[in-house]
């Protein structure tokens, strides 16, 4: 595995404070999307580097320093995990299918993996490349693949928000669940697009799964804005009140100034009242004059006795079964009416 070396004198001048924090981008494109931080404690003569990649790749670092005077110089040996990728994986990626063709006839595995465990078919599905997938499955490749950061090729094909790629994993029988908190499939399409979120649910998918940081695939699409995906997973029966610890949906989506949802998680019960774990209720979370604190209180408090008796009813058929609402001897206006139509 290369290693790239770089050296770094720092400023001549004395460093203020005891702790200071660096961020940026690297500029190669072979590392967009990846997040750098470094840390220095003058009193403790400690550096802490770390680079990972949001999309399930990272980087390792060894971090020397001596001493010169007052102040060190900083060597970084990073250990890059791109140097260990294959033509294989970069025509996965880029979506070359000829030429994956040939590297396969050339002799190349059709697992191979890097060192963070990821294979050509993870980047195939992140590319959102459904030709090359499909490729790389028809020749054998590991539909249950999992990287060291517990990313599946379902997981990136919901990254990547390609249906057909979604839709071709689990025609392969892949794993809808996660072992790994952090890499949910259900979560990331709740974020990206309605038809993977509904190829998922159509495949069994917890809708109300909480994760500890993410939350509730309802909670994910509120914090992204996903309006889509929010009204599919209400009209799948998703707990409206399920968020993230005490943080409900409603409470993401005043946050994030979305009045549109707002308003579809009220009209599906969402509980105004309901507070954080800071004591705050989404009104108090409202920019003043927005159209979202609009929202909050133009909506009737309390629900009207039709709204209350179809939240009940929901509830008690349950997600399971308001599939079979059309079966209850009831009147069709009643029926559209419990089923949101």
């Amino acid at each position: 595995m290369a290693a790239v070396q770089t050296e770094v004198s720092l400023c001549s001048q004395p460093w203020q404070r005891l702790l200071y924090i660096y961020g940026g981008l690297p500029c190669n494109s072979l590392m967009a999307g990846k997040c750098f931080l470094c840390l220095f404690d003058q009193s403790s003569s400690v550096i802490l580097c770390f680079l990972r990649n949001i999309k399930g790749r990272s980087l390792g670092f060894i971090c020397e320093f001596s001493e010169h005077g007052d102040f060190p110089d900083l060597i970084l040996c990073v250990s890059d995990s791109w140097s260990d990728r294959t033509p294989l994986h970069e025509a996965a990626y880029q979506g070359r299918l000829l030429h994956l063709r040939s590297l396969i006839a050339q002799g190349f595995h059709v697992d191979t993996l890097t060192m963070d465990r990821v294979s050509p078919l993870h980047e195939a599905c992140l590319g959102g490349h459904y030709a090359c997938a499909k490729f790389l499955l028809d020749n054998g490749a590991n539909v249950e693949a999992v990287s060291t950061d517990g990313v599946t090729p379902l997981f990136n094909s919901c990254s990547s928000g390609s249906a057909a790629c979604v839709r071709l994993i689990l025609q392969h029988n892949a794993s809808i669940g996660t072992t790994y908190q952090l890499a949910s499939p259900i979560h990331e399409a709740a974020k990206k697009g309605v038809e993977c979120l509904e190829l998922l649910m159509s495949y069994g998918a917890h809708i109300d799964m909480e994760l500890p940081v993410v939350g509730t695939p309802l909670y994910s699409a509120c914090m992204a804005r996903a309006a889509a995906c929010v009204e599919a997973l209400l009209h799948s029966g998703a707990d409206v009140r399920m968020g993230c610890g005490q943080d409900s949906p409603l409470h993401a989506a005043v946050g994030c100034e979305g009045a549109n949802i707002v308003d579809l998680l009220l009209d599906f019960g969402a509980d105004g009242c309901c507070r954080n774990a800071e004591g705050k209720t989404p009104l108090d979370l409202s920019t003043p004059n927005s159209a979202v604190r609009a929202a909050l209180l133009l909506y009737p408090c309390p629900c009207s006795l039709s709204q209350l008796c179809r939240f009940c009813i929901r509830r008690s058929l349950g997600r399971s079964r308001l599939h079979r609402t059309s079966s209850l001897f009831l009147p069709h206006s009643v029926q559209d009416f419990l089923l949101y139509q």
